[in-house]
Formats: C-alpha cells, sequence, structure tokens
C-alpha cells in the first residue's frame, strides 16, 4: 500500500526542543517520543515524520533534539577489557549524551560533535549526531562540561581545542590563538594601506 502524503501536520519543534501541534505545546512524553520515533530528514533539510501509511511536513526551528546530560567515562578498545578473557587493550574516553527525550548516543564517527561559530559574535553552537540527518543541540551547561574535559591537538599543522570519544577527535574550537590573531590583524592593516 503506498504511503500517503498528509502536507504540512502543523507541528513545529521549538529551538529548546519543545514539540508543538497548532501553536499548543505536546504535553505527553510518550506521545513525543513517539513521533520523534518516526522523524526523518530530506536532503533539502526538511523534516517530515513518516510511517508506514503516512506522511507529513513539521517545522523544526533548529534541530529536533537538546543534549541535556554528558556521561564521561572510559571505553575499551579492541576485542576484549582488561579482565576479559583474550587479554588486555588499552581504555579510551567515551563520551555519551542523553537527550531530552532520554536517547542515549555516544559521539563516534558515526555520532560526530560538531560546533558552528557565529561569525559575529563568534558564540559557539555545538552538535551531535544522533540519527542520521537528526542532530542534538548540546546545551549550553553540557558545553561547558565539553570544554573542561577538552585538550589541544595539532590538526593539519594548525593547534585546535577539542574532545576524544571511542578513538576519534573532535574539534570544539579552532579560533586562531592570539599571536594568530593579532597577525591576521596587522596584516589586514597592511592590505588598506596598500
Amino acid at each position: 500500500m503506498p504511503r500517503t502524503i498528509c502536507g504540512d501536520f502543523h507541528m513545529r519543534i521549538a529551538r529548546d526542543g519543545t514539540w508543538y501541534y497548532q501553536g499548543s505545546p505536546i504535553g505527553r512524553r510518550p506521545l513525543v517520543c513517539l513521533f520523534a520515533s518516526v522523524l526523518k530528514r530530506e536532503a533539502d533539510g526538511s523534516y517530515w515524520l513518516e510511517t508506514p501509511v503516512e506522511r507529513g511536513r513539521i517545522e523544526v526551528e533548529d534541530v529536533p533534539f537538546v543534549a541535556v546530560e554528558l556521561n564521561w567515562g572510559h571505553c575499551c578498545s579492541g576485542t576484549a577489557c582488561d579482565g576479559e578473557a583474550g587479554g588486555t587493550r588499552r581504555a579510551r574516553q567515551c563520551l555519551t549524551f542523553r537527550t531530552n527525550l532520554d536517547e542515549m548516543v555516544t559521539a563516534d564517527e558515526n555520532h560526530p560533535i560538531r560546533v558552528e561559530v557565529d561569525p559575529v559574535t563568534r558564540e559557539p553552537r555545538p552538535y551531535v549526531t544522533v540519527r542520521p540527518g537528526l542532530e542534538a543541540r548540546i546545551s549550553r551547561p553540557v558545553f561547558y562540561e565539553l570544554v573542561a574535559l577538552s585538550q589541544t591537538e595539532v590538526v593539519d599543522g594548525r593547534e585546535v581545542t577539542g574532545v576524544w570519544s571511542e578513538g576519534v577527535f573532535f574539534v570544539i574550537d579552532d579560533s586562531p590563538s592570539e599571536e594568530e590573531a593579532d597577525l591576521d590583524d596587522s596584516l589586514s592593516v597592511d592590505d588598506e594601506v596598500a
């Protein structure tokens, strides 16, 4: 049976993660979780609720989820952890986020952390991929926790700040150092004079 295209469902997900139907917040969490389980994102950036029988567009102000908690710990790499049959392995850092709908996602190569920076205010806007095409905005308190866990690495010849999770390094700040910024400023002044 073909899926019915219903057009606009008159639903909206606000920047804070609240779901609305026809302008009113949806207060039943199990219903919101059900809707979230059938949420998809198209290549054009539009969001759709998609069941086996119908499909309808919804509005998303930023991204559909908010990461509200960070669990930090060590996980093992390879095939067996210390004390398990098969030998020992080196533990590595794992960063697991809990979303506002209690989905758990561990940052790794399939669930990357990315940070957009507002070009005017330089305010970071951090995100983590929850499912293909669907992200959670990392809340400010959780981002502060990430910053506390960050370290400096050299990537493509530049020193950047980031975090490790599941053996993958995620850049959370690649702004130029004060010396690089001073050099850029002096170069732009020289360009104006020339």
